[in-house]
């Protein structure tokens, strides 16, 4: 595809990157000549200096043939506008914008052809604050995915010592919990991905990816290690947009506290949220967390713009005895330097925004997509359609399908049905699909496999 990224920042810059890898033409814009002299040499991409929105710099980035426009610069109001350009005078087919104010996000019908001519919405503070939210309401995981709407759920755990499969080949899974049935979609050991078979063994420190529907989840989890209680009380540091979306969405079922640097943010704060306790000051003070009781805090999230800040009040508050700490951390060599010793999880924006918009690059009828493991591999939810002469995947048995390496499929939900892939489930028309790729040079092979021949029309 030809596609024309606006913005080189974080979210711009790791698109590319993703983007690239799987050949596509991408061209990115940006006014900042050298972010983009750095991402033009690390990657094999196309750059162009100047404003998104101005017609005769699209026109050289391509616009007059490209496929799609994803403007995902630090300005709404520049993305809404390059969105227009793009529809009016170059008619590109596909227009995905970043927009951050929620004061444009909630005026319904202002995004549609007839107005602002935009087809896919991404706010990144919106896809993190879901994301924190589904980590606070499945303590343990590291990460959990929502697919078919919310029935099936991909769940991340760190196997430990003493838990109950640990030591024992995953056969024994389903003896251990006869009324259950999940699938080990992967399992990446020391950071290298493991494809699950019968008598692959679990070890301590393994991070086990599996899927189950969501009612499951929980019992799936006190096989691989000791169930957390449920958390009561929740710490955030830092009440931007992402913090008080946060606290918004948790702060019903939880004792919510934010602390807050900025005295009139923290004013706004205390009389828009209905039970949050707001605090003024800052979230590295230790006074400070030690008089508000951090020790008995079972989450302390720290969500400020300020990486640095982010890790070093969350390691503060492990150390004063918070029960699990996340860190929103934007520049991904942290992120591998800290998730995992003192930080339990490190929350990528980027990747929590990537893959919405990849949702929307992938060819054949691709519902959801997304990034794991920093981008290694990749979870997708794919709908099958066809019948057995122009599908390669309907009216099939999975051990029939010619999956490529390091694919597997984990479920299928056949309306409201929740089916865990075994090796002899059949897939049917309209199927959701869900797989997981442990090598993304795959990509490709798996959207041929749900892409229609010509026969179906």
């Amino acid at each position: 595809m030809k596609i024309i990224i606006l913005g080189a920042g974080q979210v711009g810059g790791s698109l590319a990157a993703e983007l690239a890898s799987e050949a596509n033409d991408i061209t990115v814009i940006d006014t900042d000549a050298v972010r983009l002299r750095e991402l033009g040499d690390r990657l094999d991409i196309r750059t162009v200096v100047g404003r998104g929105s101005f017609p005769t710099v699209l026109r050289q980035a391509g616009a007059d043939d490209a496929d799609m426009l994803i403007a995902v610069t630090s300005s709404d109001e520049t993305n809404m506008i390059a969105c227009q350009v793009a529809y009016t005078l170059f008619r590109t087919p596909t227009k995905i914008a970043r927009i951050r104010e929620s004061a444009y996000l909630t005026r319904g019908g202002l995004f549609h052809n007839e107005a602002v001519p935009i087809d896919v919405l991404i706010s990144p503070e919106q896809a993190v604050t879901t994301y924190v939210k589904r980590l606070i309401e499945t303590p343990g995981a590291l990460q959990v995915l929502d697919f078919a709407e919310g029935k099936v759920q991909l769940v991340a755990v760190r196997a430990f010592y003493g838990g109950p499969l640990v030591g024992q080949e995953l056969r024994f899974l389903r003896q251990h919990m006869p009324g259950v049935d999940t699938r080990v979609a992967a399992i990446f050991r020391k950071d290298r991905p493991i494809l699950p078979q019968g008598d692959t063994v679990i070890e301590a420190d393994d991070e086990v990816f599996f899927i189950a529907a969501t009612p499951d989840i929980r019992a799936v989890m006190s096989e691989l290690r000791r169930l957390e209680k449920n958390h009561k009380r929740v710490v955030i540091a830092g009440g931007g947009n992402i913090g008080e979306r946060l606290a918004e969405a948790i702060e019903t079922r939880y004792q919510v506290k934010i602390i807050e640097m900025n005295k009139a943010r923290a004013d706004y704060l205390s009389q828009n949220l209905d039970r949050t306790v707001v605090l003024h000051g800052s979230a590295s003070d230790r006074e400070l967390l030690i008089e508000e009781n951090i020790e008995e805090a079972d989450i302390f999230c720290a969500v400020t713009n300020d990486d640095e800040a982010n890790i070093m009040s969350a390691m503060l508050a492990k150390r004063l005895g918070a029960r699990k700490v996340m860190a929103l951390i934007n520049n991904p060599a942290y992120v591998d330097l800290v998730q995992g010793g003192e930080i339990d999880i490190a929350i990528s924006p980027s990747q929590a925004t990537i893959g919405t918009l990849l949702a929307h690059v992938r060819r054949g009828d691709i519902v959801n997509v997304y990034s794991l493991r920093r981008g290694a591999a990749e979870a997708i939810e794919a709908v099958a359609h066809g019948d057995a002469r122009s599908s390669k995947v309907v009216g099939k048995a999975i051990r029939d399908i010619d999956l490529p390496p390091g694919t597997t499929i984990g479920a299928i939900v056949r309306n409201e049905q929740v089916l865990i892939a075994h090796d002899s489930t059949v897939i049917e028309s309209d199927d959701h699909v869900i797989l997981f790729v442990i090598d993304k040079k795959h990509i490709r092979d798996v959207e041929r496999l749900f892409q229609v021949g010509l026969t179906f029309f």
